[in-house]
């Protein structure tokens, strides 16, 4: 009761000073309260009001806040793509580089519909007079990387040096083996920008990415770090963006000429996480995958189903194929985490997986032994690899037709996916297990196809479902292999702050906004903030002072809106 009185007296005294941001025309279109009614209401609601909806945070006065925050989140997103885009270009490539033709005819696939779209989507725009800053999303297996050297190939044939930088240096090793085995038959120069090996080799590939004789420069944070400077970037490519954040993207873009930018994101991300975390780059979706892979098939099992799941481990090695076995590796419990793996190879090769060659890579390893065991892996010498979850992003070897998971319910979702996609990159079917505990009120298998189908040939009792996040979320994972539908339920499982993680993302934070709740305005405050930049690019009208002020007072700083304002 107190605290209504003193809320009451506090809006008394100060309600009549908030300003309204939102033009009149907008509010009327949408029927939004004024700004000084709609807070009265949140805080004092009017008789009547539905219960439901203010606990939802549904009510007029809440939608009115909620589209005040993002149409300015918006408006702020559009002013810096219209300065990105006013930019003048400091790089020009040539359409009519021959490297690209023979690039085409050396590929031993075809391309898909959606890859070819994309790269015309990316090679128009890299040859316009306006600078590209692209996302790029598409599936696990889409065919990214094969865009992206498309790009590159455009940049390097008009006398350019293009850097891509990975998340992980088991990912860049496998971007540079592939870039030197498509790139080099065309007379192209790849190096590899490493924080390890030897100082003599590291100086020494420096010293050709500062001279320009280095065409494709591909590392991990290394390429930038001091010391590393280009002779003649023209294009950045930043792969799986959700593991760097603005700043690394940021200083690599500052170390050439403005070059323009391309985005890859394997994990894919909901259509209003898109609108704002990206809301200021253009987006080409790949949505199609290559034909004659067969859906990977997910099953859910509790220990004591364990005897089954190496059945069929050993039913595929014996087929031939490999596997994979990962490990959970969190920092809180890195030394733990790290001699159950250990451990759990030992185990594998000592007994169930005895007549097979089992090898362990993990992230405190050196990279030339990481590297060796790969290499290993990829020629089938060793058949079962134990890992922890450093072969969760971009590691491909389309033999491998199993993922066991251990521990799946300490993994998050888009982390699940990302292991998936390891397994099913050839016309084999290829089976994920996720072995999981804590999630159990009863034994059972959960399987794919009918979400409680028994998993064949192994028949078992189906299993009721506990009301556990983790639960939920393994569940998403076997009802579905399509990581657009796994994000959105995501994103409804553990809301947009933890989805993204404020600090990595630079996640804008709302106090009204509901990014699971709200699409719909989302949607309407993008298509008017657009709009209205359109009729007043600098928002110079009187009219609009209030509302540029606004902008610049949110989002000015997060948003590096210094060349609108």
């Amino acid at each position: 009761r107190q605290m209504r009185v003193l809320m009451k007296c506090l809006l008394d005294a100060h309600a009549a000073e908030a300003q309204e941001v939102l033009p009149v025309p907008l509010r009327a279109r949408y029927r939004l309260l004024p700004i000084q009614q709609a807070i009265q209401d949140v805080h004092f609601p009017q008789p009547g009001t539905d219960g439901g909806q203010l606990d939802r945070g549904l009510t007029p006065a809440h939608r009115r806040l909620a589209f005040e925050e993002l149409f300015v989140l918006q408006l702020a997103l559009a002013s810096r793509q219209r300065v990105m885009k006013e930019e003048v270009k400091q790089v020009s490539f040539n359409p009519k580089t021959p490297l690209l033709g023979k690039l085409d005819r050396s590929l031993p696939f075809q391309l898909t519909a959606a890859q070819e779209r994309v790269i015309r989507e990316i090679l128009s725009d890299m040859t316009s007079r306006k600078p590209m800053n692209r996302l790029v999303q598409g599936d696990v297996g889409s065919g990214k990387t094969i865009v992206a050297v498309q790009a590159m190939v455009l940049a390097c044939g008009s006398g350019y040096q293009a850097a891509l930088m990975a998340p992980t240096e088991i990912l860049a090793e496998q971007h540079y083996r592939t870039m030197k085995g498509l790139l080099e038959p065309l007379g192209l120069s790849v190096v590899l920008v490493s924080g390890g090996g030897r100082a003599a080799a590291r100086q020494t590939v420096r010293g050709q990415v500062a001279s320009g004789t280095a065409q494709v420069v591909i590392g991990t944070h290394a390429v930038i770090q001091q010391g590393v400077t280009f002779a003649k970037l023209g294009l950045a490519v930043v792969d799986e963006q959700h593991r760097f954040g603005v700043l690394q993207r940021k200083t690599l873009i500052e170390k050439g000429y403005k070059p323009d930018v391309l985005v890859l994101t394997a994990t894919p991300i909901p259509r209003t996480l898109a609108m704002t975390v990206y809301g200021d780059l253009d987006v080409s979706v790949i949505d199609q995958m290559p034909p004659g892979r067969k859906p990977v098939r997910t099953f859910l099992l509790s220990d004591s189903q364990r005897g089954r799941a190496y059945q069929i481990l050993r039913d595929e090695l014996r087929s031939g194929r490999q596997a994979y076995v990962v490990y959970p590796l969190v920092e809180e419990s890195e030394k733990t985490d790290l001699q159950a793996a250990m451990q759990g190879a030992e185990q594998l090769q000592a007994d169930e997986l005895a007549e097979f060659h089992v090898g362990l890579v993990h992230g405190r390893m050196k990279s030339e032994e990481k590297e060796q065991i790969m290499a290993a892996y990829k020629k089938g010498e060793i058949q079962v690899l134990v890992s922890t979850t450093v072969v969760e992003v971009g590691v491909d070897v389309p033999n491998a037709t199993v993922m066991m998971i251990e521990h799946a319910e300490r993994f998050g979702m888009a982390q699940l996916h990302q292991l998936r996609g390891r397994v099913g990159r050839s016309g084999h079917q290829s089976y994920c297990l996720l072995m999981a505990s804590g999630v159990w009120r009863g034994k059972g298998v959960t399987g794919q196809r009918g979400n409680r189908t028994p998993l064949p040939p192994y028949p078992s009792t189906p299993t009721p479902y506990p009301p556990s996040a983790a639960r939920e979320r393994l569940d998403a994972l076997v009802r579905s292999t399509d990581g657009f539908v796994i994000a959105e339920e995501d994103l409804r499982i553990r809301g947009p702050g933890e989805f993204f993680g404020f600090r990595q993302w630079g996640m804008p934070e709302f106090r009204v906004a509901n990014l699971v709740r709200d699409g719909d305005l989302l949607q309407q405050a993008r298509q008017e903030a657009f709009a209205l930049l359109k009729q007043d690019p600098q928002l110079k009208a009187p009219v609009h002072r209030v509302l540029r002020e606004t902008m610049l007072r949110r989002w000015e700083a997060k948003l590096d809106l210094g060349s609108v304002s």
